[in-house]
C-alpha cells in the first residue's frame, strides 16, 4: 500500500471524477428510493387490509434500514475524497527535523498482550522500536494470568525473555552510539576532528545500525509458516527494510556531502536518539490492588493510571499491592508522557506512524485521539482472508469520511492519545475493595467506541489520517472470524442510549443532527442492516410489493463498493461477489452479536471478551455457528421453492440469488468437510467426520469460560458499522 502523498493533476482530476460519480449515484439512489416508496405505498392505499398494511410497513422498514446504510457510504465517501484532494502531508523530513531529542513530546507505546504467540508479539514491538520518532518508550502489558495451571506458561515467559533481549540489543547499539558521539566531541574540543574523517565515522555508524536493523528480521527471513507468511514478507518489506534502507542512505550521503562539524553533531543526536528506547514489560495481575477484569481496556487502564507515579510494593491480605510513595524509595517508576500509543500485539505501525500523527496532535490542542484505519495484511494465502482482508481495507475510506463529517470514532487496534484527555473522562469503580482508576471504558467489549462518546461529551475532537500506516492481521479460518465478528457486533446497542443523550443535551458540547445521523448507524448498522437483510431474504411478501425500483436504489451502492475494492488493490471482479458471499454467511454471526448485547443490557452481566486467536491450526467455530449457517442456508433455499410455487417470481430470483451464494461462500470460506467437523461432537457417531489433519484449536475467553465469546461487526447490508479493529463493518 503506498502512503498518500502530495497529490499530481492527475490525482486531482481522479478525484473530481469520483467525486462526480458519487454525487450521481446518490441522486439516482434517491430518486429510486422515492419511487420505491410510491410503488410500495400504492397497494395499501388502493386495497387496505391488514395483511398489506404489516407487509407493506414492515417492506418499508426493511428497505428504510438498508438505504440507510447506502446513504451513509455514500455521504462517507464524498468526505474521503475531499479529504485526499486537500491533503498535503509534509515529507518524512521534514517532520524529522520538527522532532528532536530535546522538543519531541513523550510517546509510551503500550501493546497489551493475552496469550499471544511470541513471534507476533516481537513484530508488533519491532515496529514501535524502529519507529522514526525520539523520546518514547515501549511497554508490553502481559495480561496472562501469572499463576494457572490453564496458562501456557512457556509463551509467557518467552514473551519476557523476548522483551529483555531486545532491550538489551537496542541498549548496546544505543551504548555504542553514544560513546561514539561522545569521542567525536573530545576530538571536537582539541580541534582534533577532520569533517572528511569524521563523515566516514558516522557513515560506518548509519552502516551499523542498519545491520543490526536487518538482523532484527532475521527470525523473519527464516520463517517459513504458512498462517503468518504473507504478514512476515510485509513486516520485512515496511519495517526492517525501510529503516534500513534509509540509514544506509544517510551513510551515502555523508560520503558523498561536503559537512562540517556542527552537521555531524546533530547527526550523532539524532541517531542517539532513534536508539534511546526503553523496552520493558508489566504484568497487572501481579499486584492485588490492580484491576483484574479480564479485559483490554483494563489492562489499558491499570498502567495508565501508574503512569507519573512512583511505587513500592507491599504486603497485604490479599497479595502484593502497588503503594505510592517517593522516588527515593520506590521499586517502581513509572515515567509521565505526553501521548500514549495504543497498538494491539497483532498490529505493526510503518516507520513514520509516530511522527504523522505526534504532528497532528500537536497542530490541534483538542485532538484526543489520532488513528490510521488499520489494513490487512496483502497477499493472503486463503480466500477467506482475503476477502475478509477486503472488508477491513474498505473502511479505510468509510473512516475518513466520518472525520470530514466530525463524526469519527476511535478504533482500537491503533491510536495516539492524549494523555490529558484520558485523565479528563477518568472514572473510579471499586473492585475487590480497591478503588480502581477508568480511563478507557470497559463496559462493553468495544472499549474504544464507549470512550469515544465519552471524548466528544467533554469537547474532545478525533481524527483518522488521511493514509495507511498500520497493518493488523486479519483471522485466516472462519471459526477465528466468527469471534473477531461477533464481538465487534457488540455493545453498539448498549452505547446507542449514551449517543442520544449527547444528542439532545443542551449543554456546552454537543452533537449536531447529521454527526448524529452518522454515529447512530455506526452503533445500531448490526442490527437494522443485518436483521434487515435477513428479514428481506426469508418473508415471503405479496407480489404486490415487487417493484423494480428497489435493485435499482441497491445498484450505485454497490458499484461504490466495487470502485472501492479495486481503490484499495482488490482488481478481480470476483472480489465483490466474495465479499457479498462473505457478508450472507456473516449475518447469523452478527446477529448473535448483538444478541449478547442485549443479554447485556437485561441481565446487567458483561459480556466476556473473546480473543481471536492467531495461530497455524484451524480454529473450530462451534456446533451453534454450523447449524445457524446451514439453517439459513435452508430457510433460503426453502424460501425460493415456496416462491416459485405461490408465482412469486421476483422474489424467487432473488431469494435463488442468495441462496446460490450462501452455498458458494459455505464451499470456499468455510468449507463442508470442516463445517462437518465443528458439528461432529452433536452428532452420532457413525455421522461423525474424521478430526482435521491441521492442529484444531478452540477460542480463548479473556474472562469466565462458561460464558459465550461476543465479538464485532461486519454489515450484510449497505452499512459502515463498527470497526477498525479492526475498524469495520461492511455491507454485503
Amino acid at each position: 500500500m503506498r502512503v498518500i502523498a502530495s497529490k499530481s493533476h492527475a490525482g486531482s482530476e481522479t478525484d473530481r471524477g469520483e467525486l462526480i460519480a458519487t454525487w450521481t449515484c446518490l441522486v439516482l439512489t434517491s430518486a429510486a428510493f422515492g419511487l420505491a416508496i410510491l410503488e410500495l405505498t400504492a397497494p395499501v392505499a388502493q386495497h387496505p387490509s391488514v395483511h398489506l398494511l404489516w407487509q407493506g410497513t414492515l417492506l418499508l422498514a426493511v428497505v428504510g434500514s438498508l438505504i440507510y446504510g447506502s446513504f451513509v457510504y455514500q455521504v462517507t465517501r464524498i468526505g474521503c475524497l475531499r479529504r485526499q484532494s486537500a491533503h498535503r502531508p509534509e515529507t518524512h523530513e521534514e517532520l524529522a527535523r520538527q522532532f528532536t531529542a530535546t522538543d519531541a513530546p513523550s510517546v509510551c507505546v503500550l501493546i497489551p498482550s493475552y496469550r499471544e504467540e511470541p513471534r507476533v508479539v516481537l513484530q508488533t514491538v519491532l515496529s514501535a522500536v524502529l519507529a522514526d520518532y525520539p523520546n518514547r518508550r515501549v511497554v508490553v502489558l502481559f495480561d496472562d494470568p501469572p499463576a494457572d495451571a490453564c496458562n501456557p506458561l512457556s509463551a509467557l515467559t518467552q514473551g519476557r525473555q523476548m522483551v529483555r533481549d531486545l532491550q538489551d540489543d537496542v541498549a548496546a547499539l544505543h551504548l555504542r552510539i553514544r560513546q561514539q558521539r561522545e569521542a567525536f566531541r573530545t576530538r571536537t574540543g582539541h580541534a582534533a576532528a577532520h569533517p572528511d574523517v569524521e563523515a566516514e565515522r558516522l557513515a560506518l555508524l548509519y552502516e551499523a545500525c542498519a545491520d543490526t536493523t536487518e538482523r532484527f528480521g532475521d527470525p523473519f527471513r527464516l520463517s517459513h509458516s504458512a498462517a503468518f507468511g504473507h504478514a512476515d514478507a510485509l513486516f520485512l518489506a515496511r519495517v526492517i527494510d525501510v529503516p534500513a534502507a534509509q540509514h544506509r542512505a544517510r551513510a551515502a550521503s555523508l560520503r558523498e556531502a561536503v559537512v562540517d562539524l556542527d552537521v555531524l553533531m546533530a547527526e550523532y543526536d539524532r541517531l542517539a536518539s532513534l536508539f534511546s528506547v526503553e523496552i520493558t514489560c508489566f504484568e497487572r495481575k501481579a499486584f492485588a490492588n490492580l484491576s483484574h477484569q479480564a479485559n483490554k481496556a483494563m489492562n489499558l487502564n491499570s498502567y495508565i493510571g501508574l503512569m507519573g507515579g512512583h511505587f513500592r510494593r507491599e504486603a497485604a491480605p490479599d497479595g502484593t499491592c502497588l503503594v505510592p510513595c517517593s522516588a527515593q524509595e520506590a521499586e517502581l517508576s513509572v515515567p509521565e508522557a505526553d501521548y500514549v500509543l495504543t497498538l494491539d500485539a497483532d498490529s505493526m505501525i510503518l516507520n513514520d506512524y509516530i511522527l504523522r500523527l505526534a504532528n497532528a496532535m500537536q497542530q490541534d490542542k483538542r485532538l484526543a485521539v489520532a488513528q490510521t484505519p488499520y489494513s490487512s495484511f496483502p497477499g493472503a494465502p486463503s480466500v477467506l482472508e482475503r476477502t475478509a482482508g477486503a472488508t477491513t481495507d474498505i473502511q479505510y475510506f468509510v473512516h475518513q469520511g466520518f472525520t470530514s463529517l466530525h463524526a469519527t470514532y476511535w478504533v482500537g487496534a491503533n491510536a495516539l492519545l492524549r494523555l490529558s484527555a484520558l485523565r479528563q473522562i477518568e472514572t473510579k469503580v471499586e473492585e475487590r475493595g480497591h478503588a480502581i482508576s477508568v480511563f478507557i471504558q470497559d463496559r462493553t467489549v468495544i472499549e474504544d467506541t464507549g470512550s469515544t462518546i465519552d471524548l466528544v461529551r467533554c469537547g474532545w475532537r478525533l481524527l483518522n489520517y488521511p493514509a495507511r500506516l498500520s497493518y493488523s492481521a486479519t483471522p485466516p479460518d472462519f471459526g477465528s472470524l466468527v469471534i473477531q465478528r461477533r464481538r465487534w457486533a457488540n455493545g453498539g446497542l448498549i452505547i446507542l442510549p449514551d449517543l442520544v443523550r449527547l444528542w439532545l443535551a443542551r449543554g456546552r458540547h454537543t452533537i449536531g443532527s447529521v454527526e448524529f445521523i452518522i454515529r447512530a448507524h455506526y452503533l445500531a448498522s448490526p442490527l437494522l442492516g443485518n436483521l434487515a437483510f435477513l428479514l428481506f431474504l426469508l418473508v415471503p411478501f405479496d407480489t404486490a410489493f415487487a417493484t423494480p425500483w428497489l435493485p435499482a436504489a441497491a445498484i450505485p451502492y454497490y458499484a461504490l463498493y466495487t470502485r472501492d475494492l479495486y481503490r484499495a488493490g482488490y482488481q478481480r471482479p470476483v472480489d465483490i461477489f466474495r465479499v457479498y458471499a462473505l457478508n450472507l454467511l456473516l449475518i447469523p454471526v452478527n446477529l448473535t452479536g448483538v444478541a449478547a448485547s442485549i443479554r447485556q443490557a437485561v441481565t446487567g452481566r458483561k459480556s466476556a471478551f473473546g480473543r481471536t486467536p492467531k495461530v497455524d491450526g484451524r480454529t473450530g467455530m462451534g456446533p451453534g455457528q454450523v447449524l445457524l449457517q446451514f439453517g439459513m442456508l435452508a430457510l433460503a433455499g426453502i424460501g425460493c421453492l415456496t416462491n416459485l410455487i405461490t408465482a412469486r417470481y421476483s422474489y424467487a430470483a432473488f431469494t435463488a440469488f442468495n441462496t446460490a451464494f450462501i452455498a458458494w461462500g459455505i464451499t470456499t470460506m468455510i468449507g463442508w468437510r470442516e463445517a462437518m467437523q465443528d458439528l461432529s461432537p452433536i452428532l452420532p457417531r457413525w455421522l461423525r467426520v474424521a478430526e482435521p489433519t491441521l492442529p484444531l484449536t478452540q477460542p480463548v475467553l479473556q474472562d469466565d469460560p462458561a460464558q459465550a465469546a461476543p465479538d464485532r461487526l461486519v454489515m450484510a447490508s449497505a452499512s459502515s458499522g463498527p470497526r477498525g479493529k479492526t475498524t469495520a463493518r461492511e455491507p454485503a
